[in-house]
């Protein structure tokens, strides 16, 4: 029966790095992390944009600013001690017309609150940092945003889990809370901690232990269009400025860090947790709960769910999404 002392559920990037931080705390003791698939960072971890946020979008002091703000220093750090390839190509946040001006003054505000450094262009300033950048007067660009290869990033952090002394075991799933630890389909793993990192099923594994039950995670997909375009056609990033009110934050253009550049994304309600495409991964029981949760926020949400989600689903037209992007950069 293998046992541990701490157990850490989910081999995402906050997994791994929970479980090294622990190790480096603690030498002495056994860190082991369970992770369901082959590999680590099979899921957000390895699916994400890859972008390096500054930390200004969010409201002032919160801690989602603040850990942006640390995350975007120490990670920038990290992969330039470990040589990680970055594109520190900058975001340039863009305004359509006068009504966005005071979309860009909160943003702005909340920067210097939140001690981000962010610069306000001119309109020909803005041109000078990206030629190909529509805006209307002024932008706000963002120097600290950076583009990384997010499944690079977390290859190496669990090379370093692994050299640091941390046990990563794969393809083993949670099954059930135990009074030892936690029941696996491989085995029952002893443990005195265990932490929950799991991801997109964290909120079903805090059920289990008395946790999260006014809580449940409701998944949206993005999808990006890849530019076929050489490396290099956009020098930055290019955001248009947010809906506040949304936790999204609209289609713009993202440049890798091979300098590609992708646009999108989209932000569809999916109808079961890892729907990534096709029927893999389905599950009715997900399914049918998802289904009706959607359906109770298009019937009674606080906020315009319905016509939130009928924006989203036409961005599945490429002519549309391209549309979108054409409000913010020329030449698309």
């Amino acid at each position: 029966m293998p046992s541990s002392d701490f157990l850490i559920i989910g081999g995402g990037v906050i997994g791994i790095n929970i479980a090294r931080r622990l190790k480096q705390l603690y030498p002495d003791t056994t860190v082991t992390v369970l992770e369901k698939e082959d590999h680590c960072g099979a899921h957000a971890s390895g699916r994400n944009s890859g972008v390096l946020h500054a930390g200004f979008y969010y409201t002032p002091d919160s801690l989602k600013a603040k850990f942006t703000r640390i995350g975007n220093r120490r990670l920038t750090e990290y992969c330039e001690a470990s040589g990680i390839p970055m594109n520190k190509c900058g975001k340039l946040v863009v305004a359509k017309n006068a009504d966005e001006l005071s979309g860009l003054d909160e943003l702005f505000r909340r920067a210097r609150v939140n001690e981000i450094q962010v610069q306000e262009v001119s309109a020909q300033e803005a041109k000078a940092i990206e030629p190909r950048v529509k805006t209307y007067e002024r932008a706000l660009y963002s120097p600290t945003t950076s583009t990384v290869d997010p499944k690079l990033v977390l290859k190496q952090m669990t090379k370093d889990a692994q050299g640091e002394g941390v046990h990563i075991h794969c393809g083993v799933r949670y099954q059930s809370r135990h009074s030892d630890g936690v029941q696996t389909d491989r085995d029952l793993y002893q443990a005195r901690y265990v932490v929950n990192a799991a991801g997109l099923f964290a909120d079903t594994i805090a059920r289990d232990y008395g946790f999260s039950q006014e809580y449940k995670i409701l998944p949206f997909k993005g999808l990006y269009l890849y530019s076929n375009e050489p490396p290099g056609s956009f020098r930055t990033n290019v955001y248009p400025v947010p809906d506040l009110k949304n936790p999204f934050l609209g289609v713009h253009v993202t440049v890798t860090a091979e300098k590609k550049a992708k646009i999108g994304p989209t932000a569809i309600p999916v109808l079961w947790r890892e729907q990534y495409g096709g029927l893999a991964n389905f599950d009715l029981g997900q399914f049918c709960d998802l289904s009706v949760r959607q359906l109770q926020l298009v019937i009674g949400a606080d906020f315009d769910f319905k016509k939130l989600a009928v924006q989203e689903i036409r961005k599945y037209s490429r002519s549309h999404l391209v549309s979108l992007l054409s409000d913010l950069v020329e030449g698309v």
